[in-house]
């Protein structure tokens, strides 16, 4: 089952489910604030993707963090940080029960599901 990550009112999260149901591609949504997160999974989200792109360092929760967190971020740190402020992961993160994808664009996607075909 292929999982969608995020938050409902983020612009790029609308703008992956819109593709994902133009697309007629069979999904679950899962709202960090509503649904919560595991930190198992954050744990192996980081292993898989890195701190560095799963990390959104553009949005206003990467930007909240005092300096001494920001230029001192890692594995370890990020796992924290998430887990406090989930907000803090680029969305949406797109889990098609293979790999896992941070972000969204229509190509991106596009390359995602003609390699798994679904």
């Amino acid at each position: 089952m292929i999982t969608l990550y995020g938050i409902k009112n983020c612009d790029t999260v609308k703008k992956a489910r819109k593709w994902l149901e133009l697309h007629a591609i069979d999904y679950r949504f899962h709202d960090f604030r509503e649904d919560g997160l595991d930190r198992k999974t954050v744990a192996g989200w980081l292993e898989e993707l890195g701190w560095e792109s799963l990390v959104n360092r553009r949005s206003t929760s990467w930007k909240a963090l005092d300096a001494n967190t920001r230029e001192n971020m890692d594995q370890a740190s990020a796992l924290a940080a998430i887990m406090t402020q989930p907000t803090l992961i680029k969305r949406p993160l797109l889990d098609t029960g293979h790999e896992r994808h941070s972000g969204f664009s229509a190509s991106s996607y596009q390359a995602i599901f003609n390699k798994h075909t679904l």
